[in-house]
């Protein structure tokens, strides 16, 4: 009976962690764009990973600080002579003066020394570079950071997007088949009634059958991208994501077409890093050069020595020693090591100058592309939806004029296999004017976080 209250404790404890696992498992979120983005800032591993990279940076720093700060070290030794040191000493000593070396012991059989010893760096050129530098790649992490989370908004857009294509997919073959399914109803009660023939039932059914089929694979290909979406989010795979966005209100964003602007490569983070590695390699450069200089440093050293020959009575008198000095340390010679690396540094400077120029020109082109390929995108996307609403319209006379009798089956199946063609198409045009949106929104520097 004792047992009893363990056991149903224990159940509730059983109970509990099952309820907690469950609640993990179905995990449900309603996200728009900006929702998932912030999501994603906030769980995705590498946008987690650059925050820690920022404080190691700040940490860093700190650490550099402290290599200038005063060192205060202490210490304590203990020596049992088991035998004392034998030392020789010259016969002429000896009374009277021999010839022979005179063997002596000298010393106590119990030694040990305490001692507390302070060094400060007063100058040093390197280290002084070094304050700079350190702050240098504080600022390189947090544009790195930058970086990382404007890669991951771009990623989780484009996936978002995706999603949100898939499902005006799935919508425009839901009205298809809707259509279709209606036209193989009443062309199958005409042949019951003997007014078509048995083939124009089966290219129908054929029809619907293929669209069936490719609405099954949409919706797979869906529930992919959304799971895509999920992992770019840093969400569980597992959980449950529902997109409230839709693709009108995508469309109906303005999107402002930039005009010759010759500025516009400094609003990229790209950019921006390449300047602070150049930043870091002009420091590096101040540096090899700094090594020229001497290096002074100042000490001081308080010591207790204590000596005897009996243990109990080790620490009853001890021989206090302080010293305080100053240490200058110059490496006049180093056979030519520190030119060349003065040289060397002095190249990857100009390696940084010559990245510069390149990216300033590959971003202004990278701008002046995803202009021309979100314009390009715009157009096909309003052709493809004139197409699309023109195939409709064929097929909405195609099947008026099939039921009055005054077309064939073939016609009507015609139609049917130009509007899927179209709404292919519009799909695909659609998908590309959303990642052309975001691509040039990226390329503008227009993406931020």
């Amino acid at each position: 009976m004792k047992c009893k209250p363990c056991v149903i404790a224990l159940l509730f404890i059983m109970v509990g962690t099952i309820s907690k696992s469950q609640d993990r498992d179905n995990l449900s979120y309603t996200f728009s764009l900006a929702e998932a983005i912030d999501y994603s800032l906030k769980h995705q591993t590498a946008v987690l990973n650059s925050t820690i990279d920022e404080e190691i940076a700040r940490n860093t720093v700190k650490q550099t600080v402290g290599i200038g700060l005063p060192q205060v070290s202490a210490s304590y030794s203990f020596q049992d002579f088991l035998k004392l040191p034998t030392t020789l000493l010259p016969g002429e000593f000896s009374n009277p003066p021999s010839s022979t070396p005179i063997p002596v012991k000298f010393g106590t059989k119990y030694n040990s020394t305490a001692g507390i010893e302070l060094n400060q760096l007063i100058f040093d050129g390197s280290y002084i570079v070094g304050l700079q530098a350190s702050k240098t790649y504080k600022e390189l992490s947090v544009r790195n950071s930058k970086r990382t989370r404007i890669e991951t908004a771009v990623a989780v857009t484009k996936a978002y997007y995706g999603a949100l294509v898939n499902g005006e997919q799935l919508s425009l073959i839901d009205a298809n088949l809707s259509q279709l399914t209606k036209s193989l109803n009443d062309t199958e009660a005409m042949f019951k009634n003997g007014f078509v023939e048995k083939i124009d039932v089966d290219r129908l059914q054929v029809l619907k059958n293929n669209l069936e089929t490719e609405r099954e694979n949409v919706i797979r290909l869906l529930q992919m991208n959304i799971d895509m979406l999920k992992f770019q989010m840093g969400m569980p795979v597992q959980a449950s994501l529902k997109l409230t966005d839709k693709i009108s209100d995508v469309r109906a964003e303005p999107v402002p077409v930039m005009g010759t602007d010759t500025t516009a490569y400094k609003g990229r983070i790209e950019y921006s890093l390449l300047e602070t590695q150049k930043k870091l390699n002009e420091l590096d450069l101040k540096r090899q050069k700094s090594l020229f200089l001497p290096t002074l440093r100042g000490f001081a050293s308080a010591s207790k020595n204590f000596q005897s020959d009996e243990f109990a009575k080790h620490f009853d008198q001890s021989f206090p020693t302080s010293v305080i000095g100053l240490t200058l340390s110059w490496n006049l010679i180093s056979g030519g090591q520190r030119i060349y690396q003065v040289r060397n540094a002095k190249l990857e400077v100009m390696k940084t100058e010559n990245e510069l120029f390149n990216a300033k020109n590959g971003i202004t082109n990278e701008i002046s592309v995803a202009q021309k390929v979100y314009i390009n995108s715009l157009r096909s996307v309003e052709n493809q939806q004139r197409n699309l609403t023109l195939s409709q319209e064929i097929l909405r006379v195609t099947r008026i004029k099939y039921e009055q009798g005054v077309g064939s089956s073939l016609e009507v199946t015609n139609a049917e296999t130009a509007v899927k063609e179209a709404q292919n198409h519009y799909i695909t045009a659609l998908y590309d004017l959303l990642i052309s949106k975001v691509d040039l929104e990226k390329a503008a520097g227009r993406i931020n976080y």
